[in-house]
């Protein structure tokens, strides 16, 4: 492998606050490596840092030679009224520049010896860069992620401006592709098809995120941005909850040992002056340097603590819909819906954007009338709702303001608690929690608006997209506290390990227009094999201007397998070559005459290990037929609209 970006001891610091001291850590060819740290801790910074926005206090950062880095942004671009054909084209820029001074150098009358030198020069760095094919290379990628080329990108979805954004951002080859929490606000079809675009991507990735069911598939390696610190953990998310656990408890042990040496040494030194008559030096010398290795050494984290206030036991009956229908304009989300939601119950609405989750959320709450159908609440019912849209913040009051309402003292659970120890818990530091609103990130200012929540005592609580912008490990505190919460639970999330995690049914917006109630969380409903109902995709936006028949003819004409599709058809003649030898190996064993005087077990253990190669083959056999069909049939399509 080969080290594409290297950083040598590199300092950050804003203000007095610390992001990097003396940091080292190198970035592969061929690596996906996660970045994670606190919100705040400055994980985006260090983005920065190797695009070159930001330069370093100290130490510096190395790169191999014309290397290619790409970035898609956390904040979708302002609208500029471009296409989406010429927004993907603006990720050649380098290369365009590059172009146009070969081509102004190449039309001057009679170039000297000079001139020939920086032609040849500009040649073969725009060959390196494969830059003399780019409008088709902007074609390919526009049909490769099926995007709409002469629509506006202001007209899009979010999750489509940010799948025309990864366009932008592959267009150019990069040899690093840098994306900052990518699944912000996708839905779940989106996430996982860029999940699928980034596995298949050949470059290197360094990507942060808060979605853990694509961080444990993407990651080869995870890089923890820890107290100023760059720790690299080999292996998935599951390993890294494993072995970081074990590292804070021996560190917490070594500490332990470390106080215990220095408090003697403290006791030796504060002995009668005979002793010190007569003293070591050498040992002065040490208690001195052991006093400056305590105070240098970095803080233990606060661990998040989030307590829940429950009200009272509600009635055993909480909600009851009955035959709901409603829409809006001409459209249905759904119709004679009916659902009882019991005491204790734990429901996540699962669906794509579109498809009217939040608007069910507001009917079963009340505040929302359905076109027909009736909604009923049981007795004594206390309601918490975060919506992460609506819930006001004062920006010019500070997060204890915010969350004590203006008092220091805040009940929960019966039980009188500071202001600033209960935010601690949402890991506010007793400074931060001064802070103005205004000044925060948008994943601390989540975290207020749910210590916000959790001080009413509630007994049904109502959560749309709680998870936008947490970082880890705020998610599995808030997990296991709403797992503890004896209250009725609905939910509403994109991100399929919370589900997982916290519900016990899911309410699902299925592709046929149906909306059913299931046992289990996400990975229960996925086993079922059923699809998601999809509302935004670009083709239905084409209502908004209804665009020329060419548009629409050319899409069509551009129909061929997805990257994924290709990179899989490719490999699989290979998959089924292997399987079919490991398969005649086992034949061979089966075969042989003393194959059965081996103990019972071990034959076991090789039929079962044949049978499972057989069906295996077949599986990737009818995958490969099935693949080879489409592609058949996209090129069948392709010559009969030439």
């Amino acid at each position: 492998a080969m080290i594409l970006v290297r950083f040598d001891e590199v300092s950050l610091e804003f203000g007095d606050q610390v992001i990097l001291h003396e940091a080292s850590i190198a970035i592969e060819s061929g690596e996906r490596v996660c970045l994670i740290g606190r919100n705040g801790a400055g994980k985006t910074s260090m983005l920065r840092l190797i695009t070159g926005a930001l330069q370093p206090d100290g130490g510096e950062i190395q790169y191999k030679n014309d290397i290619v880095i790409s970035q898609l942004e956390q904040m979708l671009p302002e609208d500029t009224g471009q296409t989406v054909h010429e927004m993907v084209a603006s990720g050649l820029e380098t290369v365009l520049a590059l172009r146009t001074e070969y081509e102004a150098l190449a039309a001057g009358d009679d170039p000297d010896r000079h001139a020939l030198r920086e032609l040849e020069s500009l040649q073969h760095r725009i060959d390196a860069l494969d830059g003399w094919h780019i409008e088709q290379r902007v074609e390919t990628i526009i049909t490769e992620l099926n995007l709409p080329a002469e629509r506006r990108v202001a007209e899009l979805s979010g999750g489509w401006q940010r799948r025309v954004a990864l366009a932008r951002a592959l267009i150019s080859k990069p040899d690093l592709l840098l994306l900052d929490e990518p699944t912000n606000h996708l839905d779940i079809v989106a996430i996982q098809w860029l999940e699928d675009n980034i596995y298949a991507y050949p470059g290197s990735v360094l990507f942060i995120t808060h979605d853990r069911a694509f961080l444990q598939r993407l990651a080869t390696r995870i890089v923890e941005l820890d107290r100023t610190r760059l720790v690299s953990w080999p292996g998935g998310y599951h390993n890294f909850q494993r072995r970081k656990e074990k590292a804070l408890e021996d560190e917490r042990t070594e500490n332990r040992l470390f106080d215990k040496k220095l408090a003697e040494e403290e006791i030796w030194i504060r002995q009668g002056i005979k002793a010190r008559r007569t003293r070591n030096e050498g040992r002065v010398r040490a208690l001195a340097a052991m006093r400056a290795q305590r105070a240098a050494r970095p803080a233990m984290a606060d661990r998040a603590r989030i307590s829940i206030d429950q009200a009272d036991n509600s009635g055993r009956k909480v909600i009851r819909a009955y035959n709901i229908t409603h829409g809006y304009g001409g459209q249905t989300l759904f119709r004679n819906f009916s659902l009882k939601v019991m005491r204790g119950d734990r429901i996540a609405l699962i669906g794509n954007n579109g498809v009217g989750k939040s608007t069910l959320l507001r009917i079963l709450l009340g505040e929302i009338e359905p076109l027909e159908g009736t909604v009923k609440h049981g007795m004594g019912l206390e309601i918490g709702y975060f919506d992460q849209m609506r819930e006001k913040l004062d920006t010019e009051k500070s997060i204890a303001d915010n969350v004590g309402d203006g008092s220091d003292y805040i009940r929960i659970n019966g039980k009188q608690q500071h202001i600033v120890g209960y935010l601690k818990g949402f890991l506010f530091s007793p400074k931060r929690s001064m802070t103005p609103v205004k000044a925060l990130s948008g994943g601390e200012r989540n975290r207020v608006i749910l210590a916000k929540l959790f001080t009413r005592p509630t007994n049904l609580l109502v959560l749309d997209e709680p998870t936008n912008d947490l970082d880890v490990e705020t998610m599995e505190v808030l997990e296991r506290r709403l797992v503890e919460y004896e209250g009725t639970l609905i939910v509403v999330s994109h991100d399929r390990e919370f589900v997982d995690n916290v519900v016990t049914s899911t309410l699902v917006f299925e592709n046929d227009g149906r909306l059913t109630e299931y046992i289990g969380g996400y990975s229960d409903w996925m086993r079922r094999g059923h699809r998601l109902a999809e509302v935004d995709r670009p083709d239905n936006l084409a209502d908004l201007e209804k665009p020329g028949a060419a548009v629409q003819h050319k899409q069509r004409k551009n129909r061929k397998l997805s990257y994924r599709q290709q990179y899989e058809l490719d490999r699989l003649p290979e998959k089924i070559e292997a399987l079919e030898a490991a398969i005649k190996i086992l034949e061979q064993e089966v075969a042989a005459e003393t194959f059965y005087r081996r103990p019972p077990d071990e034959t076991q253990a090789t039929l079962g290990a044949l049978e499972d190669r057989i069906a295996e083959l077949d599986r990737v056999t009818e995958h490969y037929f099935e693949l080879e069909g489409l592609r058949e049939q996209f090129e069948a399509e392709k010559r009969d609209n030439v």
